[in-house]
């Protein structure tokens, strides 16, 4: 069996995407249609092709023929299927508030609406497989993000200095989180229209003048404003903003979200490793399925201070890991000139993609040529080597 594949993903067109960076990494002509996500792996939902001596195939339906032979027989029994997905993003307006489920929660969630008789692609349904979705994420560009629940002084601040959070300060001095964002996400409609339009009010002629920084949380919550269909009723994301934290990652550096930890991304390119799973319970800030009560169920009412990662560069002076707790997989950043050479053993199934310049991967007498946006697959225990007659950014994805 071959052991190097050439590999080709999937584009995700969701409407907050852009719709320049994805296609000019892949060199695709989408007329102008969104591109917000480039899918690579094994997902049932959106599984990659396989390109080999028969053809194309769906890389799932691979994995699943050859399990042992391609995962490698530790990875097989314990995840019985690749268990990472790997994905370019390019958010160019912000994404819902969010929040994932622990791989128990999952599987529980999956099985009730399997039971209810929800089909899988329903509009409605929550739980699209039964995993967990710890994620990793590396920007390509400024990149920002909301990350969890500001500290609590930093956010009893916060309400103190806005006046239409100002009944909300006892709340969260006698609740602590779980009263306060309970509070606010369990309003009725109209209370938080009420509450929360003169503050829209007073900041969105300031951010439509051009005079709020990014940093501030006047600008997201005047641009969700800005980009809402509706402006007659008021989005309960728009308290989330206010209450997390704000994180610029520059680019180069990585950010890791774990199960239960409250996020949306806001703005800007990253390079994004998860487990295989597309869970995300909703709370606000999209057109999409929205589940209070679930994401309530799921999140971790806890202040959370924001851990930039700038990866570790090992020996070799080609390859920076960005190490993470998850056990489901490990993203790095492969870097060559013309004069060097990546060499590698892969203890696990691996993809590779390269964001910029070529590069030539090899194992024995099979090479494969990879340009900006080529990817490829690699076979658990094989012994293979990168070289570029110029220069190579390529990202890895693997199993620890």
């Amino acid at each position: 069996m071959d052991k190097i594949f050439s590999l080709k993903g999937r584009v995700q067109n969701y409407a907050w995407g852009g719709d320049q960076f994805i296609p000019d990494l892949l060199s695709l002509d989408l007329h102008g249609e969104k591109a917000a996500e480039y899918w690579l792996g094994a997902h049932e939902n959106a599984p990659s092709l396989l390109l080999s001596q028969q053809g194309e195939e769906p890389l799932d339906a691979f994995v699943a023929r050859n399990p042992k032979e391609t995962l490698g027989p530790e990875i097989a029994e314990k995840f019985g299927r690749l268990p990472f997905l790997f994905k370019v993003l390019d958010v160019h307006d912000m994404l819902s508030i969010q929040v994932h489920p622990t791989k128990a929660e999952a599987e529980k969630g999956f099985e009730d609406e399997n039971q209810k008789g929800i089909p899988i692609k329903a509009p409605y349904r929550n739980y699209k497989d039964d995993n967990h979705k710890p994620e990793i994420m590396v920007a390509l560009s400024d990149f920002w993000l909301l990350h969890g629940f500001l500290p609590k002084k930093e956010l009893l601040k916060r309400l103190k200095s806005i006046p239409e959070f100002f009944d909300l300060i006892g709340v969260f001095e006698e609740q602590g989180y779980p009263g306060l964002y309970k509070t606010v996400m369990q309003q009725p409609d109209e209370v938080t229209t009420q509450v929360l339009k003169p503050l829209i009010d007073r900041i969105y002629p300031v951010y439509k003048a051009g005079r709020v920084a990014k940093s501030d949380p006047d600008y997201w919550a005047a641009k969700a404003y800005d980009l809402a269909s509706d402006k007659n009723t008021l989005d309960k994301g728009l308290y989330s903003i206010y209450f997390f934290n704000i994180v610029k990652a520059n680019r180069g550096e990585a950010i890791f979200q774990d199960a239960g930890i409250p996020h949306a991304y806001l703005e800007g390119k990253n390079i994004e490793l998860m487990a295989n799973s597309d869970n995300v319970l909703r709370g606000g800030l999209t057109g999409k399925h929205v589940d209070v009560p679930e994401l309530l169920k799921h999140i971790k009412f806890e202040e959370t201070i924001p851990n930039l990662i700038k990866g570790n560069l090992q020996q070799d002076g080609t390859e920076r890991i960005y190490s993470s707790p998850a056990p489901d997989f490990e993203l790095s950043k492969i870097e060559l000139n013309a004069s060097q050479e990546y060499a590698s053993h892969a203890l696990s199934p691996q993809i590779l993609l390269v964001l910029e310049g070529e590069a030539q991967l090899t194992h024995g007498n099979k090479q494969i040529s990879l340009v900006k946006g080529g990817a490829a697959f690699i076979v658990a225990g094989c012994d293979y080597s990168i070289t570029s007659e110029s220069k190579a950014e390529i990202y890895k994805a693997s199993v620890p």
